[in-house]
């Protein structure tokens, strides 16, 4: 488990605006470990973890996205039935909030990445130790 920074970026709902996206951050060598897009019918709502942080944040900033930025938890775990239960359990004990979660995975019995949006990163932290 890692601290991360996520990158939020509006987009416009039309084709070819993640691509520029996309392309900005390979041109800048940015590597994205985990993406989520959320649409609704003008814009879309793109969520990232990008490494390294502060090359996807410089080049995102010079192609004139808006961004915001803020920090996660990044959960490397088992991808195994009732994982998402065993933390999200954990969680709740320890009265965090889970504003959202979206994650990866490459097939089951393999580990899957988390990314999550809580109200208090260090009680998270300890929880899932």
């Amino acid at each position: 488990m890692a601290r991360a920074t996520q990158f939020s970026v509006a987009l416009e709902n039309k084709p070819g605006t993640l691509d520029k996206l996309a392309k900005v951050l390979k041109k800048a060598k940015v590597n994205i470990e985990a993406i989520s897009v959320a649409d609704t019918v003008d814009t879309g709502l793109v969520r990232l973890v990008a490494k390294p942080a502060a090359k996807a944040k410089k080049a995102l900033s010079r192609a004139k996205f808006s961004v915001m930025t803020q920090s996660v938890l990044v959960v490397k775990a088992p991808n195994e039935p009732g994982e998402l239960a065993s933390m999200t359990a954990k969680l709740a004990k320890a009265k965090v909030n889970i504003n959202y979660v979206y994650g990866t995975a490459a097939g089951a019995g393999s580990s899957c990445t988390m990314v999550l949006s809580v109200n208090n990163l260090a009680a998270a932290e300890r929880a899932l130790r």
